[in-house]
């Protein structure tokens, strides 16, 4: 018997359709020893060393770790999750928020990774612009993870992925050290400054450092990509929010408004239409996440059944991790208020600007959205970066000091990328020779220069 094969150049068989060799192949199997080991006794792991520690690797941090490089820093850059991209990328976002000013002008208002990311993935048609009250800008979540793991290796970035921390060495109000739980073993990480942009607080907390928890809960979302979709038949939003709001309890809904995001000639759509719950225990956390994914089949099932003209066929194509908005933040040396945010106080040491709204989840079936008019911005002060009593520890992203209405309006992406380039450039400058230089004793007149491309309009 003759077997064909079609991926082998030379091969031969015997009558029985065994293989025998392969042209350009070994022909035999070599001596491989293997040894049998124990875990060491000693407490001894891995070790990193770098100018800058970055905890958390979605846009904050990613942020602050690139600037930090291109400030010709060295870098380690860490992340619970098994890869890059934090949020953005892995609970599938699917809008950069905060990023541009309201009608009618659209400034863009932060620039910086910004801009290498519009222009990296405009350029492969992986984003697209949608203008309403203010820009949001869709995108790719495979292009975008890819982006963010060329750009950590094209900026020489020590990346370590799947790590949790269970301590901190922290005295003579500095930190030292992080000790990080992975699978292959403890890994203790040595910086001069540290950036926390966990979204949790994650580090500040295991610091021993005050954070803040609001008092009831703050929800997230299950967002998931479903495909096969007929575009032309797709629902306006409002009449996508009605619907949803006469049938939510019908189809077992606990959201009871919500939004489908299209891409432009693809026949997707990103669904942020639930509300999960974000505890910060372990067994809940993972009984939310299955929760989630409940909400999100009776997402796609009314969509079927309501529209059939856009969703008649609709297949989810990926469900994102749980979507975090507002969890525990740290409490810094001051605290972002509401009544900041509406009037647009603009601070002598700002560091972040944005006109996005209010935009507070705090009930089961909805949420507060407070637009701002047209020629409004409001501010992030370095202050609410900064936790008193230690020095080189910088907060940037969903976990710096706000009240939870004023926060809610300055988690988004926009400003999140913003505070962590600021953050790169405050450890920058205070990282004295003696290693005794404070966050908290900045020239600000300096760091306003480093960061006017966020502060300012361009001139013309």
């Amino acid at each position: 018997m003759v077997r064909e094969t079609h991926c082998l150049s030379s091969s031969t068989f015997r009558d029985d359709g065994y293989l025998l060799t392969l042209t350009g192949m070994p022909h035999a199997l070599t001596d491989l020893e293997v040894r049998t080991v124990t875990k060491p006794t000693d407490q001894a792991g891995h070790e990193l060393t770098a100018d800058v520690c970055v905890i958390g690797a979605g846009i904050a941090g990613l942020s602050a770790a690139v600037e930090s490089a291109r400030l010709g820093r060295s870098v380690v850059l860490v992340d619970a999750l098994p890869v890059l991209g934090g949020q953005m990328v892995n609970s599938l976002i699917g809008l950069f928020c905060g990023v541009f000013s309201n009608a009618p002008q659209h400034r863009q208002l932060t620039h910086g990774i910004f801009d290498d990311i519009f222009r990296d993935l405009g350029a492969s048609g992986d984003l697209f612009y949608k203008r309403t009250h203010t820009t949001t800008v869709g995108y790719d979540e495979v292009a975008l993870g890819r982006w963010v793991e060329d750009t950590v290796l094209a900026h020489g970035i020590q990346a370590v992925t799947g790590a949790v921390i269970t301590g901190v060495t922290r005295d003579d109000g500095r930190l030292h050290a992080v000790r990080l739980a992975t699978r292959y073993g403890t890994l203790d990480v040595r910086a001069a400054g540290f950036v926390d942009a966990s979204g949790d607080a994650a580090l500040a907390w295991e610091a021993g450092l005050p954070c803040r928890l609001p008092d009831r809960e703050i929800y997230g979302s299950q967002q998931l990509v479903v495909e096969r979709l007929a575009e032309s038949g797709r629902p306006e939003p409002a009449e996508l929010a009605d619907r949803v709001a006469q049938k939510a309890e019908q189809y077992g809904l606990r959201r009871h408004d919500g939004l489908a995001f299209f891409f432009p000639g693809r026949d997707t759509a990103v669904l942020n239409m639930t509300h999960i719950e974000a505890p910060l225990e372990p067994v809940a956390a993972a009984r939310a996440q299955l929760d989630g994914k409940v909400q999100a089949d009776r997402v796609v099932e009314f969509l079927r059944a309501e529209f059939p003209e856009a969703f008649a066929k609709a297949k989810v194509r990926s469900y994102g991790f749980p979507g975090r908005r507002q969890t525990r933040w740290v409490q810094a040396v001051h605290q972002l208020t509401v009544d900041e945010v509406r009037a647009g106080t603009r601070f002598p040491d700002a560091v972040a600007r944005t006109a996005w709204p209010i935009e507070l989840h705090d009930s089961p079936q909805g949420y507060v959205w407070e637009t701002f008019g047209p020629d409004h911005l409001h501010y992030v002060p370095l202050r609410s970066m900064t936790p008193p009593d230690v020095h080189n520890l910088l907060v940037a992203g969903r976990c710096v000091d706000g009240d939870a209405a004023a926060l809610s309006s300055v988690r988004v992406m926009g400003p999140c990328g913003a505070m962590g380039a600021a953050a790169a450039h405050v450890l920058q400058m205070t990282a004295a020779p003696s290693g005794s230089g404070s966050v908290h004793d900045v020239d600000r007149a300096e760091l306003a220069e480093r960061l006017s491309h966020n502060l300012e309009d361009a001139a013309g």
